[in-house]
């Protein structure tokens, strides 16, 4: 019987040109199905579901007499149910697919959100070390897909929503049976474990097991939605389901993001921001944050108060604030557009930290609060993301002035001591420990940040023309290669949280890249491979459609399309800008390998990013021009304070503002690696 099952599972294949995926037409054998009616005050009814088997389109039927007739049609690869109220009712429909893969040989993949098995998130978090079965609200998906992957064999199956996503209702309680306040769009999918089969599992509304996530590493109680359907009406919900074979993890992420980018064809958002009005807004940010009461001048740019943007005494200098970057990114806007002040603030910045900016140790001073003299953290401690991208910042600062006949032999001096220092910390198998402290002791040994230095060893190889950093810099791919981008493990990168995320994924591309960009003939080719694979990771956190807000919630009101913008990770459950020169590294690739998806997506990037940008009479809940808002909250979920539709209370605008401008900004690497 189980065999029978199996082959009926795959029959009416068809192969499709480009992608390299299969699409299948499931059997209704292997499909259960249930719908949940509730009477307001009163717990809701489960109603298991049947209906004849064999048939193209089968009306489902429950035991007993229910106020609602369900059809259910499939063709080909597209499953539509039309549910049809004979009085009024509150439903909850809800269907699942069984795979007949044993659920231990399986990963589990919902884009921008789950990746294998979410292990490198901790318990307190969507992982299977709270539970081997998740159903999530669509809305927390950059896809609103979910696929299982049998390690196994090969092969995969997925089923991903397609509808017209243009309704969100509120809710009066986040846990529990709640009844929607209106129409909503949202529904679930996920995956559960059926006596150790692998089950899809997919409905509508959204209805989250075996718990919620509502909160950074805060998990609640499940909720199941219930939407109002009136004597009479209807209402049409469409899947697609696929299947196919893929090689590995990585290959299965590859197939599913060229399969959903051209199922949903995003195109660019309209905006009518040009790239020269975007970056002379945001230069608001440097001229209203700019402090010069303390040793070290800087931009105010974290931790900040969304409704008032006032400055704070805090420096910070790689992510989140990138004082440096935003420094160098001012000085050269400054001397393009005659902009005095900035040019004068500018390099402020650069001598205070030449003076001020190093430790005894001859790091960075990476965080300094001057109102109170207390470090974020321990005083000596360090990451190594924050050194590289104070470095990165300094190259291009470095190089800028040379080309245009400034030299800084201090900052030169500097750079070599701190750049030796770093090397120290390299390990033998090429990775460098995520944190440490000024005396070289180590505070986290995760090799997960790597990738974010290996672009200063590479700029520091070319501008002081010592190989000693490009092998350092190639011991790094070694790493990258054996143990992220062949494991599909990208973990690490964000400083606050220790998971699967987007920024690792996005660093280990572009570590790829430039590695590639400095090498030739069948190395560059290598280096080009890895890249490509790792920034299908990356893609897969960048929405391809537009989530729906209910009335009320600002961002929405707003009008805010979220294709393009990314998750950040499974931690961190919001979207932003997060990008910097992806960009650059996706039409790069674009070009080398004839992929036109790339640069038609980094044009959905580019243009949905903009939409927020804050001036007069178009503030976007900021309260300062060209303070470019960051926790953006699309979901059921908030970094401590408003929920969805709305930002956290605290922003560091000065990562965004860097984020776009690099974004706006292409071919730097390129220019600098290429002179």
């Amino acid at each position: 019987m189980q065999i029978k099952r199996i082959i009926l599972y795959f029959v009416a294949v068809l192969c499709l040109l480009n992608g390299g995926y299969i699409i299948a037409q499931v059997p209704l054998t292997n499909i259960d199905a249930s719908i949940a009616l509730k009477i307001p005050g009163n717990d809701a009814i489960n109603y298991p579901l049947k209906g004849a088997a064999g048939e193209q389109s089968i009306q489902l039927k429950a035991d007993k007499d229910i106020p609602v007739i369900i059809t259910r049609t499939i063709k080909g690869n597209s499953m539509e149910v039309v549910i049809q109220a004979n009085e009024d009712v509150y439903f909850n429909f809800k269907q699942r697919i069984n795979t007949s893969y044993s659920h231990n040989d399986c990963q589990f993949y919902m884009p921008g959100f789950w990746y294998r098995r979410n292990l490198r998130s901790p318990k307190e978090a969507p992982s299977f070390h709270t539970s081997d079965s998740w159903t999530v609200r669509e809305d927390r998906l950059s896809v609103p897909m979910t696929a299982v992957f049998n390690e196994k064999t090969g092969d995969y199956l997925s089923v991903m929503r397609m509808d017209d996503f243009t309704h969100e209702a509120l809710t009066t309680h986040k846990e529990g049976e709640v009844i929607v306040s209106g129409k909503t769009s949202i529904g679930y999918t996920g995956f559960e474990n059926v006596d150790n089969s692998a089950n899809l599992s997919f409905g509508f509304p959204y209805y989250e097991t075996p718990k919620t996530y509502i909160r950074k590493l805060t998990l609640a109680p499940p909720v199941e939605a219930f939407q109002h359907l009136g004597k009479g009406e209807s209402i049409q919900l469409t899947w697609l389901l696929q299947s196919g074979k893929a090689t590995d993890f990585s290959g299965l992420i590859r197939q599913l993001w060229d399969y959903s980018y051209d199922t949903w064809r995003p195109e660019p958002v309209e905006t009518p921001f040009s790239d020269d009005f975007v970056k002379e807004t945001m230069t608001g940010f440097f001229t209203q944050s700019f402090v010069s009461d303390y040793p070290l001048k800087f931009n105010s740019g974290e931790a900040m108060v969304v409704a008032t943007c006032e400055s704070l005494g805090r420096a910070e200098i790689g992510f989140v604030g990138r004082v440096l970057l935003n420094a160098f990114n001012a000085l050269e806007y400054g001397l393009q557009h005659d902009r005095s002040e900035l040019v004068s603030n500018s390099y402020a910045v650069f001598e205070s930290y030449l003076e001020h900016g190093f430790t005894p140790g001859g790091f960075f001073r990476e965080f300094v609060n001057f109102e109170d003299n207390k470090p974020k953290g321990n005083t000596i401690n360090h990451s190594i993301r924050r050194q590289s991208e104070g470095i990165y910042a300094m190259f291009h600062f470095l190089q800028y002035e040379k080309e245009n006949g400034r030299k800084h032999p201090e900052w030169e001096s500097k750079l070599k001591t701190l750049l030796q220092q770093i090397l120290l910390l390299q390990k033998s198998d090429g990775s460098f420990p995520r944190k440490f402290n000024d005396d070289f002791s180590i505070a986290d040994e995760s090799g997960g940040s790597t990738p974010s230095v290996t672009l200063p060893l590479v700029m520091a190889y070319r501008y002081f023309n010592d190989k000693e950093y490009l092998a350092a810099a190639k011991k790094t791919g070694g790493y990258l290669e054996r143990e992220i981008i062949s494991k599909a493990d990208y973990f690490s990168s964000t400083l606050d949280a220790n998971c699967e995320d987007k920024e690792a994924s996005l660093y280990a591309a572009t570590a790829m890249y430039y590695l590639a960009l400095v090498s030739k003939g069948n190395e560059q080719q290598h280096y080009a491979d890895l890249c490509r694979q790792a920034s299908y990771f990356a893609l897969s956190w960048y929405y391809m459609w537009d989530v729906p807000f209910a009335p009320g919630q600002m961002i929405g009101d707003i009008g805010l399309k979220t294709r393009g913008w990314g998750n950040v990770s499974v931690e961190n459950n919001h979207i932003d800008v997060f990008v910097f020169e992806f960009g650059s590294v996706l039409n790069w690739l674009s070009k080398r390998y004839d992929e036109p998806r790339f640069n038609n997506f980094v044009k959905v990037i580019s243009t949905s990013m903009r939409q927020l940008l804050p001036f007069e009479n178009h503030l976007c809940g900021v309260a300062k021009t060209g303070y470019y808002p960051e926790v953006v909250q699309h979901t059921n979920w908030d970094y401590g304070k408003n929920g969805k539709g709305f930002y956290n209370d605290i922003f560091a605008p000065g990562w965004t503002v860097a984020s776009l401008w690099e974004l706006l900004s292409p071919g730097r690497t390129e220019k600098f690696l290429l002179k």
